[in-house]
């Protein structure tokens, strides 16, 4: 609703609406403005929070018409729920119960979207979904294939579309599942996240869809510049700079007794990291200015620049650190020094003992046990390359989203991992921390889908 709001302004947002993000306006000052009537009436009216069953058929049906206003030019985006088809959902739901498993009804939720096809017909549709849609199976046939012929003739009579892909592929003659599998880090994002898009065209719109066009890599240092430095805070037990910067200290020296010569490099790197720390004092808040930062280098980085960086604004919100307990501290220092020092992330085989989780699968991954689970729980995001998928659960801890200064010994906030999705700095994300994180991480990059939307607009334009 908020950035419903926001976008009703076009291209001229009002001062307030800044003022709000850097917490000057609670939300109730911004909606009864009565200047903003209208684009409050907009914001309420376009923000739906409906769920797509059975018993809102007859709702959803109604509203999209209504929001359509007859208009013939129009495209239909959705993600259906995703759940059963992830590689590490339905890893963990067959292993618990394959019956269960096979009778899950997540695995046609995609037909209520097939529905809204069928019965309003859009020129065009975009669908998005984990990549392991394309391997998942039901009764042992192929979901993928099913979902296919569905979106191919929604409504089983005249109907039908063709089913596109928006990549460049090798056979022009026959389409492989793995044409339809986007790779962001190709395109621009600094994210390796790899979704499945599909477009769908009505058999008598004839025109073709451009192709998506590859770019340089775009890394986690071009979209983290110029975000403020913040220390965690310690979890558990009394927080202040003090304790915080002593648990480095104290990270620092225990890791240099108990490892010698073995670690010499990366034990420096850890006392260079715990001294640096005693600079790092803020933890962040409601917002915060941009520190300085050097322009980037290459052209696919300044386009994300331009992109997320918003000069009214001048800085960030939803930026402040989490807490982490003392012995994840010095889990995370020691991780993100040894992938300053080694340019690579440690898998759990590569910790100290010492410093392992104590749990019996972080010791079988230790041991180089092959297939063990957890091998990466701690996760450094690497400078000079992409970052890894950002997904939701980021909201429970951030093992996986270890930020790459060690000084800093933290997990990325809600801003930082909006950064690696590509949202704007001005888009503000509303709820608590959990519910900002499940935002962010259940997203598709913003800069992607504009690319999207530009293909699309050529078509139908």
């Amino acid at each position: 609703e908020l950035r419903s709001f926001f976008r009703s302004f076009r291209d001229n947002p009002p001062a307030d609406y800044y003022r709000y993000l850097r917490g000057e306006l609670n939300r109730e000052e911004l909606f009864s403005d009565k200047r903003f009537s209208r684009n409050r009436t907009h914001a309420t009216e376009e923000a739906w929070c409906l769920e797509l069953c059975e018993a809102n058929r007859a709702a959803v049906g109604k509203r999209v018409k209504a929001a359509l206003h007859g208009a013939d030019e129009w495209v239909l985006i959705g993600g259906p729920p995703c759940q059963a088809y992830s590689l590490a959902g339905r890893s963990r739901m067959r292993s618990a119960d394959p019956e269960l498993f096979e009778q899950d009804k997540r695995h046609f939720l995609y037909r209520e979207y097939l529905r809204i096809i069928a019965e309003h017909q859009p020129p065009v549709f975009i669908m998005e979904n984990v990549k392991g849609l394309l391997s998942s199976k039901m009764d042992g046939s192929p979901i993928f294939e099913r979902i296919l012929s569905d979106l191919t003739n929604p409504n089983g009579g005249k109907l039908h579309y063709r089913i596109v892909p928006l990549l460049q592929t090798e056979d022009l003659f026959e389409r492989h599942r793995s044409d339809f599998l986007i790779r962001s880090e190709q395109f621009g994002i600094p994210q390796r996240r790899h979704r499945v898009i599909l477009c769908g065209i009505r058999d008598d719109i004839r025109a073709e869809p451009g192709l998506l066009r590859q770019r340089e890599p775009v890394t986690v240092d071009h979209a983290l510049a110029g975000m403020p430095k913040l220390r965690s805070t310690l979890s558990k037990e009394t927080d202040s700079h003090s304790a915080w910067k002593s648990a480095l200290d104290e990270a620092a020296t225990i890791f240099e007794k108990r490892t010698g010569a073995s670690f010499h490099d990366i034990s420096v790197r850890m006392r260079q990291a715990a001294k640096s720390a005693s600079r790092v004092k803020t933890t962040g808040s409601r917002f915060a200015a941009l520190d300085d930062f050097d322009s980037p280098e290459t052209p696919a980085a300044r386009d994300l620049h331009k992109w997320v960086l918003d000069k009214r604004l001048n800085g960030v919100s939803n930026h402040e650190a989490r807490g982490h307990m003392r012995s994840d501290i010095h889990r995370y220092l020691f991780s993100a020094s040894y992938a300053a020092i080694r340019d690579d992330t440690p898998r759990l085989r590569d910790f100290p003992r010492f410093l392992l989780p104590a749990h019996e699968n972080a010791f079988h991954a230790a041991l180089g046990s092959d297939g063990a689970p957890f091998e990466d729980r701690f996760r450094v995001q690497l400078r000079h390359e992409p970052a890894t998928t950002v997904v939701s659960h980021i909201s429970k801890d951030g093992h996986y989203y270890i930020h790459p200064d060690p000084a800093q010994c933290r997990s990325l906030t809600v801003r930082e991992a909006a950064r690696l999705q590509t949202f704007p700095d001005n888009y503000f994300f509303e709820g608590n921390r959990t519910m900002q994180y499940h935002q962010v991480g259940n997203a598709v990059p913003p800069l992607l889908a504009r690319q999207i939307a530009e293909i699309v607009r050529d078509l139908i334009g």
